[in-house]
């Protein structure tokens, strides 16, 4: 009887786990669906399925490959300057952005804010950061600064503050608590327990973050350049004005060029670090 007991009891647990992973499987079906639903309705929402739309777009974008070639490489050497300059862009936007977001993390994450009231402010202050493109933030700094590439550094600075920061906050906040109780049992204060049991763990996963940043902000260090901040955007933007296009098509694969370098440099600190 008891076997017999033990059988039944065991079919029905086995019973109720499948019943659990159909009812989980339907409900992640479901979301899938929903997902798949929503964004073919935004597709459909832009203008995506307009056919004709495309087919009316397709001698302009002949007309304009064709105006692209022969590429114009006559002022190739006026280039090598605004390169150099949105590399330097990308360098010094990322060590400010790293400057600022490291002592905003701190604050952010709920092992190491002092205060939950002081740790909601400072997201708040992260998600609106992240919130302002650096287009906007490149308006802003050359209205206040001028042209150059010093507004292009504040605004490649200051946007990433806001994912960055949040980055380094998801990363302490997910950091080994064992230690961190061990050096706090050891009487050591709360910067002691940052810099002794807090940082050294999450070191890696915060280079990862800065090494991928920066070559981000290679790519991103052209689009303030489009509002006068100084390297290869505005020379791109100038020549896109002056509807210079076999130029266009040079400017383009040298930022190509260059985003694979930076690519390929971050990619090996990244091996090496680790």
């Amino acid at each position: 009887m008891s076997g017999r007991a033990s059988s039944t009891a065991s079919s029905s647990g086995f019973a109720a786990t499948l019943a659990a992973e159909r009812a989980a499987g339907r409900q992640q079906a479901a979301l899938a669906g929903a997902g798949v639903a929503a964004c073919l309705a935004a597709l459909a929402l832009t203008g995506f399925f307009d056919a004709q739309r495309f087919a009316d777009g397709l001698p302009a974008m002949a007309q304009l490959a064709d105006e692209m070639v022969p590429p114009d490489f006559t002022r190739w050497r006026a280039w090598l300057r605004p390169l150099l300059d949105t590399l330097a862009m990308s360098v010094a936007g990322t060590a400010l952005a790293v400057v600022l977001s490291q002592p905003l993390a701190l604050l952010a994450a709920p092992n190491t804010a002092p205060h939950p009231a002081v740790q909601h402010a400072v997201r708040t202050v992260l998600s609106f950061l992240r919130s302002v493109p650096e287009i906007i933030l490149g308006i802003l700094f050359v209205a206040a600064v001028g042209f150059g590439a010093l507004p292009g550094v504040l605004a490649l600075a200051l946007h990433p503050v806001g994912m960055v920061g949040k980055f380094y906050a998801e990363a302490i906040e997910h950091a080994d608590p064992k230690p961190v109780e061990a050096a706090r049992a050891a009487g050591a204060s709360a910067g002691q327990v940052i810099t002794h049991a807090v940082l050294p763990q999450v070191l890696p996963q915060l280079s990862d973050n800065t090494i991928y940043r920066w070559a981000y902000h290679f790519r991103a260090s052209a689009v303030p350049g489009i509002v006068g901040a100084g390297g290869i955007g505005f020379e791109l933007i100038a020549a896109l004005r002056l509807m210079q296009y076999d130029q266009v098509s040079v400017i383009l694969p040298c930022i190509l060029a260059c985003v694979v370098v930076v690519d390929s440099v971050g990619s090996f600190l990244c091996r090496r670090l680790k």
